[in-house]
This record gives structure tokens, sequence and C-alpha cells, in this order.
């Protein structure tokens, strides 16, 4: 494919822009190529700007559970842009978009709404600690919360086991109270609520890791960190940015049959405009100001033009549930694509989600993914992007199938992969 077009965006990006991109992983770095720029998007299409058109498994990260540009939300977006693009003040459609949520998680009383992950899982942290009064926060390693300061910390090596940043410019001072666990080892995770059994504000986790490969934990070991947490006076968030309305009507939650004190959402409840979403038990929320002491504000909070994006999904997806067809399909796919990658690769799924693994495997978390199988997801990336197949340029990112992913696109997906590989 020539896309010589999109060379020259990226050129004179670089001039511009760090890095030539507004977000790091899209500099195509993981894949040792240039980046794609696009035009437009339909259905589980992507167009670049030299006209070539790819099945997209990235959907925007996420959002995108109906695919690009769905009818249903390009209409509540024209009719809203009609009326207003943002008041900076209350609108109806913010308090709908409220209840939309809670009826999805029956057992969350109050949400705010916000505008990234990261500001809803930063919140979240500030509105336990306010809540607790205590200051540490235990997250797991290779769980992805947001670039806030405080989460951008690994596991020291120290005899102390300090924590230090895994970032410039965030000084370990900022990590001091962020403590790291292994998600596939729970005693380390019991270890710290024996260290500091009065200390712990919150436990933050991914309940299903999808930002450094996909991790199915199981129940018990999500039940055990609930427990623990609440056994010692803890409040547990689950980071639902990812799998909330993704891998079912409650997300991991109801999936998992769990119930959690705070739940951050993003990416679909936004339909692909930039909102996201705490919910959590109402004496809790109602700790933010303007009822309680915990400040937090945003001038484009329940921006209008996101929120109707946002309602259309989850009407859209509650008049008619594609949580089972998804799977159904996803299930196939995954299957088939299987088949076909060259050992030792597997193909990891649940639900709607899915991570092709060129690593050795085992059930480690984080997994093992070194050089030689970042090199190996690189030269998949680039024989899959010339037979008009996008995936994440990553090889941590997972992949989504959406409703317009049809079972014919699927099949004609695993064809050109085939024919690529073989090449």
């Amino acid at each position: 494919m020539n896309r010589s077009t999109s060379a020259q965006w990226f050129a004179r990006a670089r001039t511009r822009i760090p890095g030539g991109v507004n977000s790091p992983v899209r500099s195509f770095k993981h894949v040792g190529a240039t980046p794609v720029y696009f035009a437009r998007a339909e259905g589980a299409h992507l167009v670049d700007v030299d006209g070539n058109r790819y099945v997209d498994f990235c959907l925007s990260f996420g959002p995108h559970l109906l695919g690009h540009s769905h009818p249903r939300v390009v209409a509540a977006l024209k009719a809203q842009a009609e009326r207003a693009t943002s008041y900076g003040a209350c609108h109806a459609d913010e308090v709908r978009l409220a209840e939309r949520i809670l009826a999805a998680y029956p057992f969350l009383q109050k949400v705010r709404l916000v505008n990234s992950g990261t500001e809803a899982t930063m919140t979240l942290v500030r509105l336990a600690r306010g809540c607790t009064g205590r200051t540490k926060v235990i997250q797991f390693e290779g769980c992805y919360h947001g670039h806030a300061d405080a989460f951008l910390a690994r596991a020291g090596s120290g005899v102390a086991a300090l924590t230090e940043s895994s970032s410039r410019g965030v000084p370990s001072s900022v990590v001091a109270d962020t403590l790291i666990a292994r998600f596939d080892d729970l005693a380390s995770f019991d270890a710290h609520f024996a260290q500091h059994p009065d200390d712990v504000a919150a436990v933050i986790v991914e309940p299903v890791p999808a930002n450094y490969g996909l991790w199915n934990p199981g129940r018990e070991r999500l039940a055990h960190i609930v427990a623990t947490a609440r056994k010692h006076g803890a409040l547990t968030i689950f980071d639902e940015v990812i799998t909330g309305f993704r891998l079912g009507a409650t997300g991991a939650c109801g999936v998992f049959d769990l119930q959690p004190d705070l739940v951050a959402l993003g990416k679909i409840v936004g339909g692909g405009l930039p909102l996201a979403a705490v919910a959590g038990r109402g004496e809790i929320l109602d700790m933010l100001a303007p009822t309680g002491s915990v400040y937090q504000a945003g001038t484009l909070s329940g921006n209008p033009m996101a929120v109707a994006a946002g309602l259309a999904v989850l009407e859209a997806t509650s008049a008619d549930p594609p949580y089972a067809r998804l799977e159904r399909a996803s299930a196939v796919f995954v299957e088939a694509l299987q088949a076909i990658l060259p050992p030792p690769c597997t193909v990891h799924h649940l639900g709607s989600l899915f991570w092709i693994d060129f690593s050795q495997g085992g059930t480690a978390f984080p997994p093992p993914v070194d050089a030689v199988s970042r090199e190996r997801y690189a030269e998949f990336f680039i024989r899959a992007l010339d037979a008009g197949v996008y995936f994440s340029p990553s090889p941590y990112e997972v992949g989504f199938v959406s409703t317009a992913h049809t079972p014919e696109i699927l099949a004609d997906v695993v064809a050109r992969l085939a024919r690529a590989l073989h090449r």
C-alpha cells in the first residue's frame, strides 16, 4: 500500500508536536513504522489520507462498541450541535446519562461525569483518601490507570521496598504512598495490609487487565481483593474504563458478580468522545464538592456533545443488548486467527476483547513481552497493515470487536491475514 501522504503529514507533525504525536502509542515506535494518518471512519473500517481502507480492530482503543460513526450516534451529535456544543452549566442530558449508568450498576447510587479515564481514576483516589483519612493506595503491576503522577509507579528493588516513579518529572515523594502488588501473587497484596493495616485508603485494580496484554484473574482472586480491603477499612476501586459496557451491561462487576465501592468508567460511556465517569456509593460520592470537602471540577465535565454520544450508545445497547452476539463472533474469529498464526503465539480472549501474544506464554502477569516477541508482533502488524487490517500499534494493547464486524468481514480478515503471513 502507498502511504506517502501519511509520511508527509508525520514529517510535518514532528516539527510542531513532540514526537509528532499527541499520545505516545500513536508514534508506531513499538512496530518500527511510520504512523498512518486517517481521514474518515465508518462501521468496522478506517480510511487513511492516501485512500487506503482498513478493517479496524483498535476502534479508538475501545469506545466504538457499535463501530465507527454509528447512525444513531451521528444523529445525536448533529442534533446536539444545532442546540449547543458546550454550556459550562447544567443540562438535562447529563442527568439522563447518570441515570443510564446507575441503571446498569444498581449497587451504586451516584455518578459524576469527567473528561477522561485518567481524570476519573485520579478523582477516585483523591476521594478515597478524603473519605478514609488515609494516604496509601495499593495498585497492581501491569494494570494501567492513566497518567496521573501517583499512578506512574513501579515496585522498587531496594531492601526497604520503596516505590519509585516510572517517569521523569514524577518525584519519588509523589509515589511514596503508592504500594505495588503482583496480581498473580496475592501474598504480595496481603503483605501490604500486614505492614500498613490502618494506612491504606484504597485498592485500585483493573478487574480485567487490558492494557498490558489481556488477563482474566477469575472471580476468586478479585473477591479476595474486595474482601481484604473491606476487612481493613479500605475502599475498592474497579477501573472499568475499558471493560465497562464492553464485557456486558454491568461490565466486569456483572461478569464476576462483585460490588466494589467505586467504579471508574470511560470510553464507551462517551460514545467515542472525551467523557468518563466516577460512580460509587452515595455517601462516598457526596464527599465531592460542593456537598463535601473533596475538590473536583471541570469546565467541560458533562459536555453535551459527549453526553449525547454516550446516551445514544447506551440507549442502543439497552434496547438491543449486543453482548451475546459479540461474544460468539469474537470466539469464532479468535479460533480462526489462532489457527493461522505461527507458534509460539496465543490469542487470548474474553468477551469482545482479544490479545495477540507472541511471547512464550505462561500464566504470569504481567506477561513476559520480551524483545523477541515485540519484534515478532511488529512484523505481524506491518504485514496485517499492508493487507488492510489495522491492529493496535503496540504489542501490549488489546484488540476489540464491534457489532459492525460482521461474520463476513471477520472471515475475510482471516483470509487476508493467512495470505499475508504465508507470503
